[in-house]
């Protein structure tokens, strides 16, 4: 009942903010969304530096107004404070706290206060919560929100009027929940901000299916609690959905996550994804820049150009996109390990069809540890394509026997692209057969918006799941087949 009810609150809380920057003119503006996430988090990291603060001083529980017990605090036990917070908490001062702002309403230039709390907090907390880019710069937590409203006259009352609307509830009682809640949360956040179709480098938001089965498949129930100390990657990461789903099938403090995507709102997202998640300590490794030409993670010193190998790779890469203008920088000495199967040429027509998926696809090969797993989404054409980059990047996974499956997909699975895609599970360790799926008669049709989407069932879902971790053949559903016989009919 209390994550219903918070869940409710929470999405009032969101659509409140909208209605603020839709009355001050920024209604669908390209900075409605930074405005939104960052004061959403900037009440989410008010209201878990109190959980935290509660917990080790269980005095300021008993408080009328904590901030004001906290204010109250000698330097030395504010110190001590926030020394003895988990390493997930954003490290406040009193001056930073929300009811802060709220008593400082009348302020004259209330925005420049509005703006210098929050980059205040960013910059001390810097350190945890910065991005990088392929380059090495940092994007801070928090921009100068106000200045996002052109007309300087009016930004002291859009301030005002956005912390009136952070003071009516307290997220603290929901942090004991677990994933699904901000899961659910997250996507509600930024349901209206991912309606870019393919043809935007990694910006579409994974269906949750896809995101469920490639995780109980890579991560199987008896292995879980089991594994610790891993990394896993996604070279195109968006908001980070499929990464979620696999870090809380690990769990949240077992693994390391590791990403790079072209897109600076993806990088964004995905950093509060990590926030909401309990994966503070992976944010260092969020990258943002050209995962295909400026690969940036990297092996410790000593194998100082040697790209860094992962225990686990999720993916869900863009499958046709316009990279003609850095082609031939791939297609060189320093990248044929990487794209062992060739880089695709630039065609004379339609060059925004050039397959990139192939190159996310051979990145992420040559990124896998020895034993290490993978989930792509593909195209379907992907699977059966009889010559080309294609079918030489079967041939390898099949030859160097590091194929566990696919899962061919029921059309409409994703309600932004037409094209049928499959879930390709590659695993360095299967050296026995092989599980295909042909889940394509599956899930129910319903229309989402303009588009039509399929919509798989729970059942459905745990009937993929449960078939291909069983390596079970099931008349027209499923079959088990060897290296050899794959091989033996073209790959």
């Amino acid at each position: 009942m209390i994550t219903q009810e918070f869940e409710q609150r929470t999405r009032e809380l969101i659509d409140s903010i909208k209605a603020i920057c839709a009355a001050y003119g920024l209604g669908n503006d390209g900075n409605e969304f930074k405005i939104i996430t960052q004061v959403f988090l900037y009440k989410f990291l008010n209201d878990k530096f109190a959980f935290e603060a509660k917990k080790i001083r269980p005095d300021l529980a008993q408080a009328d107004k904590w901030e004001q017990a906290i204010a109250s605090l000698s330097s030395d036990d504010l110190d001590m404070l926030q020394m003895q917070m988990g390493p997930d908490t954003a490290r406040l001062k009193p001056e930073h706290f929300i009811a802060h702002l709220w008593n400082r309403q009348t302020a004259p230039e209330f925005a420049k206060l509005f703006d210098d709390t929050l980059r205040d907090i960013a910059i001390s907390n810097n350190e945890i919560f910065a991005v990088k880019t392929d380059g090495g710069t940092k994007i801070t937590l928090f921009d100068r929100v106000s200045e996002f409203i052109s007309d300087p006259s009016k930004r002291d009352a859009f301030c005002r009027a956005l912390i009136n609307k952070l003071g009516d509830f307290s997220f603290e009682r929901i942090f004991t929940q677990k994933y699904d809640f901000y899961a659910a949360l997250f996507e509600y956040l930024i349901k209206d901000y991912n309606k870019d179709s393919g043809g935007k480098y990694a910006e579409y938001y994974t269906p949750h299916a896809v995101a469920k089965i490639m995780a109980a498949i890579l991560v199987p129930e008896a292995v879980r609690g089991k594994i610790k100390d891993v990394s896993c990657y996604d070279p195109s990461a968006g908001s980070g959905s499929l990464l979620m789903n696999i870090a809380h099938a690990i769990g949240e403090q077992r693994c390391s996550i590791y990403s790079q995507d072209i897109s600076q709102k993806s990088s964004s997202l995905l950093r509060l994804n990590l926030i909401l998640n309990n994966l503070v300590h992976s944010i260092p490794h969020i990258i943002q820049g050209n995962t295909l030409l400026h690969p940036y993670h990297r092996e410790a010193q000593g194998q100082k150009n040697a790209l860094k190998k992962f225990d686990y790779i999720v993916s869900n890469p863009p499958f046709k996109m316009d990279f003609s203008d850095f082609r031939n920088e791939l297609d060189n000495k320093e990248h044929q390990e990487r794209f062992f199967a060739g880089v695709p040429n630039i065609p004379k027509q339609a060059v925004d069809k050039m397959a990139i998926y192939q190159l996310f696809l051979q990145h992420i090969i040559y990124s896998l540890k020895p034993g290490g797993k993978a989930a792509v989404v593909v195209p379907t054409g992907f699977i059966t394509a009889q010559s080309g980059i294609d079918k030489g990047i079967r041939q390898h996974l099949v030859d160097n026997k590091m194929l566990a499956g696919v899962v061919s997909m029921p059309s409409n699975i994703f309600a932004t692209t037409g094209t049928n895609v499959s879930i390709l599970f590659i695993d360095a360790a299967n050296k026995e057969d092989v599980v295909l799926i042909d889940a394509s008669n599956l899930g129910t049709k319903v229309k989402d918006g303009k588009n039509q989407k399929t919509l798989l069932t729970d059942a459905e879902e745990n009937r993929i799941i449960a078939t291909f971790n069983a390596k079970h053949a099931v008349e027209d559903f499923s079959v088990v087949v060897s290296y050899d016989e794959i091989a033996a009919k073209n790959y």
